[in-house]
C-alpha cells in the first residue's frame, strides 16, 4: 500500500498545483458569494464566508510555498468558480468544493508521508482542519448534516 502511495518531487507539484488552483477558487468564490447574497436569512452567513475567503488565502499560501520547497512554480489560475444568484446553490457550491479539498488534502498527507514529507504533512493537517470547520459551518448554514469525506 505505501508504494502505491509514493510519489516522485515532480508529481507532489503536479498535485500540490491542484489544490493551489482549488484554494484560488475557494478565494474567489467565498469572496464573491459573500457579498452578493441578499437577504436577512444570510446577513451572518455572507459575514462568516468573507472570514473563510481569508481563511483560504493562507491556505493558498502555504501551499504555494510547499510547492516552492519542491522546487516548483505555483500556479496562477483558478479551477472554475460557479456562479448562481441562489444564495443556497452558493452554498452547496462551497460546501461540495469544501469535501473535495478534504478528500483530495487525505491523500496528499499519505504521499507525503510515503515520501518521507513530514513537514507537508503537518502543513496540510492544520489547514485540513480549517477545511473540516469549513464544511461543517456550510452544512449548517444548509440546515443539513455534513456530507461524507471518507475516501
Amino acid at each position: 500500500m505505501k508504494d502505491k502511495l509514493k510519489i516522485s518531487r515532480p508529481q507532489m507539484i503536479a498535485l500540490l498545483n491542484e489544490d493551489l488552483a482549488r484554494e484560488f477558487q475557494a478565494i474567489i468564490a467565498y469572496t464573491v458569494y459573500s457579498q452578493t447574497m441578499k437577504g436577512a436569512a444570510y446577513t451572518d452567513i455572507a459575514r462568516e464566508l468573507q472570514k473563510h475567503a481569508g481563511e483560504e488565502l493562507e491556505h493558498a499560501i502555504h501551499i504555494a510555498k510547499q510547492i516552492d520547497y519542491f522546487n516548483g512554480t505555483p500556479v496562477t489560475r483558478p479551477k472554475e468558480v460557479k456562479m448562481s444568484e441562489k444564495a443556497p446553490d452558493m452554498l452547496r457550491f462551497d460546501l461540495e468544493n469544501e469535501r473535495t479539498t478534504i478528500i483530495n488534502y487525505r491523500q496528499r498527507i499519505r504521499q507525503a508521508d510515503a515520501m518521507g514529507e513530514y513537514a507537508l504533512s503537518e502543513v496540510l493537517r492544520k489547514i485540513i482542519a480549517q477545511e473540516q470547520d469549513h464544511l461543517m459551518d456550510l452544512a449548517d448554514a444548509l440546515g443539513i448534516d455534513a456530507p461524507s469525506t471518507g475516501d
